[in-house]
């Protein structure tokens, strides 16, 4: 596997990327998380467990802006979360697959070709050199085959691999995954965390949501369990080897 390429390598070793302190939040009157602090250094490689209904998507979506904490700060780069406009360096695998089921005309690699807008810009098309990094970033999970393939004939562990070379298209700092183990065979499951494994390998610092900590063990190196809206003190900090 070729190195993921510049972005990462410009990162301080060490150097924080996420820092969650003292963050709350709730859906109306529902508290879903108190106090929870969380720090995510270049490098890491983290799994967030725990059993539904604890706010582990929640938690994903207030590290991603998506949602407002009601007390606490939340920084990205030493930067708070409501100022930063680094996303380009974040790469996003949400828990559904967004092309499961889809039957539009769009080829695997016009899909991953599209995550380049911030460097083809609005209203343009991509280059030769757009295309070649989207083909070259397939060639990294493995689908440069089916670069051309419409992405409603591929299989369902194909199409998490389109989403997973979406994610990766433009060297992300950091990539955040959410369940990315649903609805997806053993094969394609195990080939995926291989894949997770090695990026972070080469520096790509991995947070995930996840009920597989068996089968993902091989690609974290630690998990924190959420529990009654905060980070299991007992558990807080599993090292997986």
């Amino acid at each position: 596997m070729e190195p993921l390429n510049n972005g990462i390598h410009r990162i301080h070793q060490n150097q924080t990327i996420i820092s969650l302190t003292n963050v709350s939040f709730a859906y109306g009157d529902a508290p879903i998380l108190r106090d929870v602090g969380l720090t995510v250094c270049q490098g890491d490689s983290l799994a967030i467990a725990g059993a539904n209904g604890t706010g582990k998507s929640t938690l994903l979506q207030l590290i991603l802006g998506e949602l407002a904490p009601d007390s606490g700060e939340i920084l990205w780069f030493a930067e708070d979360v409501r100022r930063f406009k680094g996303w380009p360096r974040v790469g996003y695998m949400p828990q559904h697959n967004l092309l499961a089921g889809n039957r539009f005309p769009a080829t695997a690699l016009e899909i991953v070709a599209a995550n380049l807008y911030d460097k083809v810009g609005l209203f343009r098309f991509p280059s030769r050199a757009h295309k070649q990094k989207a083909l070259d970033t397939l060639a990294l999970v493995g689908l440069e085959a089916q670069a051309h393939t419409l992405v409603g004939e591929l299989s369902g562990g194909q199409q998490q691999k389109v989403m997973l070379a979406r994610a990766l298209v433009n060297d992300p700092a950091v990539l955040i995954l959410d369940e990315p183990a649903n609805g997806v065979d053993e094969k394609s499951v195990l080939s995926l965390y291989g894949l997770l494994e090695k990026c972070n390998r080469e520096g790509l610092t991995i947070v995930m949501v996840t009920h597989d900590l068996e089968r993902c063990c091989s690609c974290v190196h630690r998990t924190l369990y959420l529990r009654n809206g905060g980070i299991a003190p007992e558990e807080g900090a599993v090292q997986n080897g």
